[in-house]
């Protein structure tokens, strides 16, 4: 495995003083600040090349290092570790990394690492942005503090064929004359692998993708009774035709975008009239709040729907006082 991540075509430090390979990691690979026992003098090595949007490095300090970092704001740190051992100290945990183990970190995670004497890792940087981008092209939902990959530590037979990808992209890195349209999409593969591989916050499952479309728009829907939820808004939200929306609909529930949404809003407007505990004034302002703006037809249609007039809910609520004479 060592031997196709990055070979001596790459290097860009042998037997060297480790402060200028640390100056150079800081320059190209991310900030940090090493600590050295003032009774050595290894030698480290590094090789490096940047490929497209992620940069590809192979590091090794001679001795036993520590590597402090603050948070890398936007960029991940991915690093298999080749030989030797590293200690990843995080919040209330330690992890000791053998050969053939990888450690994630998150952009926001503080680094704080213990080489071996004989360490050697691989390191491959990917900008927050290239898993944002993969996420918005596929459509899959992200939470709005950042893609998070949940579990840092796997052993690499666990990520299916993910070594033989990084060793492709380190030949590829190291042909000469290789396309930049190549190195884009062997970029985008390798965050698509990540993205698929590991526990990430990121849900895979698209608005307009088939068994889970259905799920999201009525969630989307319960979250927001009270706006104004029209077919077309719900189609936009899915990412499908209105004619799409509407056959599905129709297969799964029997009913149209519009009716299901009223139903929705009904039950909302139902549940709070009857609540001793849901703050209601009136019965005029709570079916306002719900979009109900012809009193006399809301009137009608929650009669329809729950055998009574909304003000004899209000009314009947266990605990309360009739409320102010309405319409309905």
């Amino acid at each position: 495995m060592e031997s196709r991540l990055l070979s001596e075509r790459s290097s860009v430090f042998h037997h060297a003083d480790p402060c200028a390979v640390s100056a150079y990691v800081n320059q190209h690979v991310g900030q940090h600040c090493i600590g050295l026992s003032r009774t050595t003098h290894p030698q480290a090595s590094l090789s490096h090349r940047k490929f497209a949007e992620l940069d590809l490095c192979r590091i090794s300090y001679g001795g036993s290092v520590r590597v402090t970092s603050p948070a890398l704001e936007t960029i991940y740190h991915l690093q298999v570790l080749l030989n030797g051992n590293c200690l990843w100290r995080g919040p209330k945990r330690e992890q000791l990394l053998v050969p053939g183990e990888l450690l994630v970190i998150n952009p926001e995670d503080p680094v704080d690492l213990t080489y071996s004497d004989d360490c050697e890792k691989f390191i491959l940087k990917v900008p927050t942005r290239l898993l944002e981008s993969i996420c918005d092209e596929q459509r899959w939902q992200r939470p709005d503090g950042g893609v998070r990959f949940l579990r840092n530590h796997y052993r690499l037979e666990e990520l299916d064929g993910f070594v033989n990808l990084l060793a492709m992209v380190c030949h590829e890195a190291e042909v000469s004359g290789s396309l930049p349209r190549v190195q884009g999409h062997y970029s985008q593969i390798v965050a698509g692998k990540l993205l698929t591989l590991m526990s990430t916050n990121v849900c895979r499952e698209s608005l307009g993708s088939p068994g889970a479309s259905l799920e999201r728009i009525l969630d989307y829907i319960e979250r927001n009774l009270k706006l104004e939820l029209s077919a077309e808004a719900l189609a936009e939200q899915a990412c499908m035709s209105l004619r799409s929306l509407y056959a599905l609909f129709d297969r799964q529930l029997g009913t149209t975008p519009k009716q299901y949404v009223r139903q929705r809003k009904l039950a909302q407007v139902h549940a709070c009239l009857g609540d001793a505990s849901c703050a209601v004034r009136s019965v005029t302002e709570l079916a306002m709040d719900y979009g109900f703006l012809h009193l006399g037809r809301f009137s009608e249609v929650y009669r329809q729907q729950f055998g009574e007039l909304p003000s004899e809910t209000f009314r009947n609520r266990r605990g309360t006082h009739p409320p102010p004479a309405e319409n309905g």
